[in-house]
């Protein structure tokens, strides 16, 4: 019959061809272990990568242990452009988001990110007014059983080989606060290096963090806010923070004007070297504990 001539014909094939089948099959299986080999081994190094999505925010880090963290998911769906260039194919779980301050620009990405990664914890400064779309994703996170956690200053976030996240600011309640204002500033420190990531919190939150306790805002590295708007990066503050590297998320020729002029005046005063995404795309710092690296 038909069937039967199909079936001698496929065997036919196999026993002729089979092996070179099971020769692929080998070899496409050593790529995948080997490629989740060199993923593990990460030495001791810390990753944070400053993420190319546009007229937004979203930091990717990674532990020395691989623990990994998101803050601020950019607008639109641009996250998920980027998300494949940091975590690999075969994982599907991130540890922490973070959303400094519910702004689409801030948090959108998000959204699409839910339907294909699992969150262990999901933290927010706690802000009253928020939009719809805002209240979409924490609906989303409610539905996936997501812990929400409320940022302090004084938290502590452990994630793992020696890395940590503090909570700097917000120090109170921002219930009703406006939403720059109420931004998440926290600072990550791994052994000798630190660097600071402060969502779009605004002058009058700088400085007053200056006055609280100045030494602790010391770092190698800060995300300058509100994408290089003049209304954040106060003289006094830079001069605290006295950082090699600042680091501005912005999109090119965008309609705000960002970077502005001013900022990067204060930036250039305090000899601070300047990166942006819209010149260089992502960008992607590695560190042992003693020095940051810039991955070029």
């Amino acid at each position: 019959t038909i069937y039967s001539t199909m079936l001698r014909k496929i065997l036919l094939h196999l026993k002729t061809y089979g092996k070179w089948y099971i020769l692929f099959a080998l070899s496409v299986c050593s790529v995948i272990v080997w490629s989740v080999v060199v993923h593990e081994q990460r030495n001791g190094v810390l990753s944070v990568s400053f993420l190319d999505i546009g007229q937004g925010n979203a930091t990717f880090i990674e532990s020395p242990t691989g623990t990994q963290v998101i803050i601020d998911g950019g607008p639109n769906k641009n996250l998920m452009r980027e998300v494949p260039s940091v975590i690999p194919w075969y994982d599907r779980n991130i540890d922490m988001l973070i959303v400094s301050h519910p702004d689409k620009d801030h948090y959108e990405g998000f959204i699409s990110l839910l339907d294909r990664y699992s969150v262990d914890v999901f933290m927010e400064p706690g802000i009253s007014d928020t939009s719809g779309e805002y209240n979409f994703l924490k609906q989303k996170i409610i539905s996936n059983k997501i812990p929400v956690v409320l940022a302090r200053r004084g938290q502590i976030i452990d994630i793992g080989g020696g890395a940590y996240i503090e909570i700097l600011f917000p120090d109170r309640d921002v219930f009703g606060l406006e939403t720059n204002n109420a931004s998440i500033v926290s600072r990550l420190v791994y052994g000798d290096t630190s660097l600071i990531i402060q969502g779009d919190s605004p002058q009058v939150i700088e400085n007053y963090l200056v006055g609280l306790d100045k030494d602790i805002l010391d770092s190698d590295i800060i995300e300058v806010g509100h994408h290089g708007s003049k209304t954040s990066s106060s003289e006094m503050y830079i001069e605290a923070v006295s950082p090699q590297y600042a680091v501005i998320s912005v999109g090119k020729d965008n309609t705000y004007g960002h970077p502005n002029k001013e900022t990067l005046d204060v930036l250039n005063k305090n000899k601070v070297e300047i990166l942006r995404t819209d010149e260089l795309g992502r960008i992607t710092f590695k560190s042992d504990g003693d020095d940051f690296v810039l991955k070029k």
